[in-house]
């Protein structure tokens, strides 16, 4: 009677631990009796982090880790629109969205190998199609966001209610391309990047031109405007001397015809050439000293 009680104190302090069990943090877990999820099809049938009970020995916990997982999957051959061959390297960021769907497709599964084998497959068709239906062109210019955003919408859409995984997100590491098609994609590249440069080039020529343009009709505008305002000038300089002229001739008409006569002489004579002149002409009478009076 004496070793009875502690055995059965035994028993129970160990009924007891084993009823008892821990989720952690970032995990859920299920409760199985007899293979079977407890309150499967309900809220109830996921356990969050915390303390919680559950019968000893009848029923078992499987644990299953609630955080964004990680799947890294082989460079895989792909085929453009073109039959060009592309090796692409991706990785996908998953999670356990439904603990009970992902348990009726993979069981306890703790390392996720299971699910990462159904999944790669179901990433690298939706990857096939989309590169299939581009052409290298689009996949070297801009075109890796929409493949991304396409592919993982597809795998949800094959996932996410059958097999219980979200994935979070798709990404394409790198595109290498075997060496039969490096020598047109470089050629491609720079066929475009010419092309580029002829239009930059081009487009500079036409601005330029339109500057030269503008300078040169700029150029005679001013030039025109100069001339307009010098001819102004002229014409009132011309005014203003013959105005001067006018005023001097009406003070001494005599000496104003004697100053013009002794210009045109300088200018006659100014070379020592010869002239003949009749002396009595009107153009040497203030040559005729002998009077002294002027050709009065």
């Amino acid at each position: 009677m004496k070793l009875l009680t502690p055995v059965i104190a035994l028993l129970l302090v160990g009924l007891i631990a084993n009823s008892a069990f821990v989720v952690p943090e970032g995990q859920s877990a299920l409760v199985l009796q007899f293979g079977r999820i407890v309150g499967s099809g309900s809220a109830a049938a996921e356990y969050a982090p915390g303390l919680h009970y559950k019968l000893p020995l009848i029923q078992q916990v499987v644990r299953y880790d609630r955080r964004i997982l990680n799947l890294e999957a082989q460079p895989e051959r792909y085929f453009t629109t073109e039959k060009k061959a592309v090796n692409v390297d991706f990785y996908v960021k998953w999670r356990i969205a439904d603990p009970a769907a992902y348990y009726r497709s993979f069981g306890a599964d703790p390392n996720q190998t299971l699910a990462n084998q159904r999944l790669a497959p179901i990433i690298k068709d939706a990857l096939r199609f989309e590169f299939t239906a581009r052409t290298l062109n689009d996949l070297i210019a801009s075109a890796r966001s929409d493949i991304t955003e396409h592919v993982r919408e597809q795998a949800n859409q094959a996932t996410q209610d059958k097999l219980g995984i979200h994935v979070v997100d798709v990404r394409i590491k790198r595109i290498e391309f075997p060496d039969e098609v490096l020598a047109s994609v470089y050629k491609r590249m720079s066929a475009e990047r010419n092309r580029l440069a002829n239009e930059q080039r081009s487009n500079g020529q036409e601005e330029a031109a339109k500057i030269e343009a503008d300078a040169d009709r700029q150029v005679q505008v001013i030039k025109a405007e100069a001339e307009r305002d010098a001819q102004e000038a002229r014409g009132q300089g011309d005014a203003k001397a013959a105005e001067i002229y006018a005023a001097a001739y009406g003070k001494d008409a005599d000496f104003y015809a004697f100053y013009r006569s002794l210009q045109a002489y300088r200018d006659a004579f100014k070379n020592g050439s010869v002239i003949l002149v009749d002396p009595k002409s009107e153009f040497m009478r203030y040559f005729d000293a002998s009077k002294g009076e002027g050709g009065k």
